[in-house]
C-alpha cells in the first residue's frame, strides 16, 4: 500500500515554519530534560521556549541565570545558544547585577526555586528587586526541596502535610507580596499548567524595563504529592498510584486548566486533595498598590492560589538608569575609556581630603 500522504523521493518536506528573525521553534530549544517525568517545571520550560519564539527575540541576546536546586537545571533545557551562568546556592541575583551592569543589552532570564530565593536567597532576592535590576527573576515555586529529599521550604503553607505526616506549622513567605512591598515594578503569579496565562505572561515580563517577578507554581510529583499537600497536580487517570516503592518515581502526566478570569478553578491533585486557583478578573487594577497586597492578603485567607499580572509599574527607572551608565555597554568599552589619566584620580584624592 502507498502512503498518499509520504513525501515524493527526492523532494524536499515542508519547511518548518519561523518567527519575524527567521528562526525555528528548535532553534530555541535546550537539552533533554533530567527532570522527573510530569514535574512542572518541564511545563514552565516549554511556555519559556515558545514565549521567547513568539517574541522573536535572538537567543544570543539572552543570558540565562540560575542558583542551586532541581529549578536551577532548567536553564539547560532551553535557549542552547544564550549565554549562561550557573551561581551558587541563592546567589543568582548578584551576578545578575553584575551582568546588567556589564552589558545592559543582554536580556535577562534568572531561573529560580522557592528555596533558592525564598529561603538562603531571601537578601539577595530582596536587594535585587528594590534596585529594579532589568531581569526576569522567575521562581519555579513547589513548597519542597527537592534535591534534599522533600523538607518544606519557607513558601509551604501552613498546615500542609509531609508524606511521612509531619505538618508544616510556619506560615508561607508570599514572595509576590515582598516583592511589591519592596517596590517592585513587574509582579504576577501563574500555574504551570496553565500554558496560555503563562506564555503571556512570559512576554509581558521579558519585555518590561527593570525587574520582573513571576511566582510559577509548579508541582513536584516526587515529594509534594501525596495527600495534605497544597501544590500539587490534579488526578489525570482514575488509579492507583504507587508513592511507597523505594526508587520509584511514578509517571504522572501534566495537568492543564482552562478558565475565565475571575473565576475559581478546583483542581483535585493525584492523590485526592485539591488546591483553589484563582484567575484575576477584567476590573482588576494591576497599577494600584495597596489594591494589589489587599487582593493577595484575601486571596491568602481563602486559601487560593492568586494567578494573573497582581502589580505593574512601568515609570520606575531600573538601576542601570539610575546608576547613569552609558549608552555603551561597558563590557565593550575599551581600555582607555575604563581607566581615568592620573590627572582625574589627583584631583578624586584631592577632594577627599
Amino acid at each position: 500500500m502507498v502512503d498518499s500522504l509520504a513525501t515524493p523521493k527526492g523532494q524536499a518536506g515542508p519547511a518548518p515554519s519561523t518567527n519575524r528573525i527567521g528562526l525555528t521553534l528548535a532553534d530555541y530549544k535546550g537539552s533533554p530534560s533530567t527532570l522527573c517525568d510530569g514535574c512542572g517545571h518541564d511545563a514552565i520550560t516549554s511556555q519559556i521556549i515558545k514565549a521567547f519564539y513568539e517574541l522573536g527575540v535572538d537567543p544570543y541576546r539572552v543570558a540565562k541565570l540560575s542558583g542551586i536546586g532541581c529549578s536551577s537545571k532548567t536553564p539547560a533545557y532551553f535557549l542552547n545558544r544564550a549565554h549562561g551562568f550557573n551561581a551558587v546556592h541563592g546567589r543568582m541575583p548578584s551576578i545578575a547585577t553584575g551582568v546588567s551592569a556589564a552589558n545592559k543589552e543582554l536580556l535577562q532570564i534568572g531561573i529560580s526555586g522557592d528555596g533558592d530565593t525564598a529561603s538562603i536567597g531571601i537578601g539577595q532576592f530582596c536587594h535585587v528587586v528594590r534596585r529594579n535590576v532589568p531581569l526576569l527573576y522567575l521562581v519555579e515555586n513547589n513548597g519542597v526541596y527537592g534535591l534534599t529529599k522533600g523538607q518544606f521550604s519557607a513558601t509551604a503553607d501552613i498546615g500542609s502535610r509531609l508524606k511521612s505526616g509531619v505538618v508544616n506549622d510556619l506560615p508561607a513567605i508570599d514572595l509576590c507580596g515582598l516583592a511589591i512591598e519592596l517596590g517592585c515594578s513587574f509582579v504576577a503569579r501563574s500555574f504551570a499548567g496553565d500554558p496560555k496565562q503563562l506564555v503571556s505572561l512570559l512576554k509581558a515580563a521579558i519585555s518590561h524595563n527593570g525587574t520582573a517577578v513571576l511566582d510559577i507554581i509548579s508541582p513536584c510529583v516526587t515529594f509534594n504529592n501525596h495527600e495534605g499537600s497544597t501544590k500539587s497536580y490534579k488526578h489525570a487517570k482514575e488509579t492507583d498510584i504507587p508513592l511507597h516503592e523505594i526508587g520509584y518515581i511514578p509517571f504522572y502526566e501534566q495537568i492543564t486548566v482552562d478558565y475565565q478570569a475571575g473565576e475559581v478553578e478546583e483542581v483535585t491533585m493525584h492523590d485526592g486533595s485539591h488546591v483553589l486557583l484563582k484567575k484575576l478578573g477584567n476590573d482588576y487594577d494591576p497599577t494600584d498598590r495597596v489594591g494589589a497586597l489587599n487582593t493577595i492578603r484575601k486571596a491568602y485567607e481563602q486559601q487560593q492560589f492568586l494567578t494573573g499580572l497582581i502589580y505593574i509599574d512601568e515609570s520606575k527607572p531600573n538601576f542601570n538608569e539610575l546608576m547613569h551608565l552609558v549608552d555603551e555597554p561597558l563590557a565593550s568599552l575599551k581600555e582607555d575609556r575604563l581607566r581615568p589619566p592620573k590627572q582625574v584620580l589627583d584631583e578624586i584624592m584631592k577632594s577627599l581630603m
